[in-house]
C-alpha cells in the first residue's frame, strides 16, 4: 500500500537534521490538533537525542490561522534551521517565500485543503495534493506526525511511547471533528483505551478534576476535556493546551486546569452574548449566506459562535474580527457545501483562505469585506 507523499522523505530529512546537528523549528497551529501535531514531532526528535530550538504558536487573535509574518520575524533569530510547519502552510503562498528568503529551509506537514498550487516550500506533505495515492484522505495533522513519528523512531518505539503518541493523535483527531472511519477509527480505538491512564500529569490531573469526575462516560468526559483545552491561554508564547500537555509537574497541571475551567465559564457566557447579536442582526436581513463581523468579538471565539449559527440558520456562515486595516474570519457551512471551493470562486478578494471543505477561515483587507460578500451571495444562491 502506498505511503503518504513525502512523508518518508521528510522523516528522512528530519533525521538528518539530528545528526548534523541543525536547527530545528517547529511552527504550529494554535488548535488542539496543531499543538499535539507539535508535541507529536517534539517528542519524536526528543527520544532520538535531537533537539528543537524554538516552537512557536500564532496568536489568532493578533495573527488568525496559518504561518504569519509577525512569526516568521519572531523566529528569523533561529535563522538558518529546517523550519517545519504542522497543521498549517498549504494556503501561505507569501509566508512560504519570505521565510525562505530569511534562510530557513521549509517543511510544511498540513491536512487542508489545497488550492490551485502549492507553496514553495522545500518538501510538502498533505495526503489531499495531487499524486499523494495514499487512500485515506482524512487524518488529523496529528494523525499525520504520528505516522512520521513512527517512520522516525523505528526500533527506539517502546510500546509505552508508542501509546503515549497515539494518545495525543486520538485526542487531536476527535477534536478537530475528523470522520470516525477507517485509519481514524482505529487512532481513537486505540488511543482513548489509555487516555485515563495517561503518564502525562497534564491528563492525569483532568481526570482527577471534579468537573470531569462527575461526568458519566469516557466519551463525555473527552468532550468537555477538549472543550477547556480549546480556551485561550496564552503565557510565553504557548498556548495552554501544549503547556498542560507537556508539563512534568502534576501541580502545575493542577494550576492551569483551575484556570481555564475559571475562563470557560466566562466563555460561554461571552459566546451566548455574540450569538444573540448575530440572531438580532438576522431578524433584520433574509440573505442566502450569513456574513457578520465586529471589532468586540474575539477571534477565539468566533468559531463556536460561527458553529452555533449555522447548525440553527443552516446556511454558509461566515464570522470575522474587524482589526484595523483586516479582518479576519472563520466559515461554517451545512453538509454538502464546500466552503472551500465557494471561496475559491471568490479568491481575488481574501489575502489568505483555506481548510476544510465543513469548516475553513480567511484574511481579507476592510475595503474588500463588501466586494467578497457580494461575490459570496452570487455563487452561493
Amino acid at each position: 500500500m502506498p505511503e503518504i507523499k513525502n512523508l518518508k522523505k521528510v522523516a528522512s530529512r528530519i533525521l538528518k537534521a539530528i545528526k548534523n546537528k541543525e536547527r530545528i523549528v517547529l511552527y504550529g497551529d494554535a488548535d488542539l490538533d496543531g499543538v499535539t501535531a507539535v508535541i507529536l514531532v517534539k517528542e519524536s526528535i526528543k527520544n532520538l537525542s535531537g533537539e528543537v530550538a524554538a516552537i512557536y504558536f500564532p496568536d489568532r487573535e493578533a495573527e488568525g490561522y496559518g504561518i504569519s509574518e509577525t512569526g516568521l520575524n519572531y523566529l528569523k533569530t533561529f535563522s538558518p534551521a529546517l523550519l517545519i510547519a504542522l497543521d498549517c502552510g498549504i494556503g501561505n503562498f507569501k509566508e512560504a517565500k519570505i521565510a525562505k528568503s530569511l534562510g530557513f529551509e521549509v517543511i510544511i506537514i498540513d491536512h487542508h485543503q489545497v488550492l490551485d498550487e502549492l507553496p514553495k516550500a522545500s518538501i510538502i506533505v498533505d495526503p489531499k495534493q495531487k499524486g499523494d495515492k495514499y487512500a485515506f484522505k482524512e487524518l488529523a495533522a496529528a494523525g499525520i506526525a504520528f505516522k512520521l513519528a513512527l517512520l522516525l523512531l523505528k526500533n527506539k518505539l517502546t510500546r509505552s511511547l508508542k501509546q503515549s503518541l497515539l494518545e495525543l493523535a486520538a485526542l487531536a483527531t476527535v477534536a478537530d471533528m475528523m470522520p470516525r472511519e477507517e485509519e481514524n477509527k482505529e487512532i481513537i480505538e486505540q488511543g482513548l483505551v489509555s487516555l485515563e491512564d495517561s503518564w502525562r500529569p497534564g491528563l492525569k490531573a483532568f481526570f482527577e478534576s471534579e468537573p470531569i469526575k462527575n461526568i458519566d462516560g469516557l466519551n463525555y468526559k473527552i468532550s468537555k476535556i477538549i472543550s477547556v483545552l480549546n480556551i485561550r491561554d496564552v503565557e510565553n508564547r504557548l498556548p495552554a493546551s501544549f503547556r498542560l500537555l507537556t508539563t512534568p509537574f502534576l501541580e502545575e497541571a493542577q494550576a492551569i486546569i483551575k484556570k481555564l475551567l475559571e475562563k470557560s465559564e466566562v466563555r460561554r457566557e461571552r459566546i451566548k452574548l455574540i450569538v444573540q447579536e448575530v440572531d438580532q442582526r438576522l431578524a433584520k436581513k433574509a440573505e442566502s449566506i450569513i456574513f457578520e463581523g465586529d471589532s468586540t468579538w474575539e477571534f477565539s471565539l468566533i468559531s463556536p459562535v460561527a458553529s452555533i449559527i449555522c447548525q440553527k440558520y443552516q446556511r454558509p456562515v461566515f464570522i470575522f474580527k474587524v482589526l484595523e486595516k483586516e479582518s479576519q474570519g472563520t466559515v461554517r457551512v451545512p453538509k454538502g457545501i464546500d466552503s472551500v471551493a465557494l471561496m475559491k470562486k471568490c479568491s481575488k478578494y481574501p489575502l489568505t483562505y483555506g481548510g476544510h471543505a465543513l469548516a475553513s477561515g480567511f484574511r481579507i483587507k476592510n475595503e474588500n469585506l463588501e466586494k467578497f460578500k457580494g461575490c459570496l451571495m452570487k455563487n452561493s444562491r
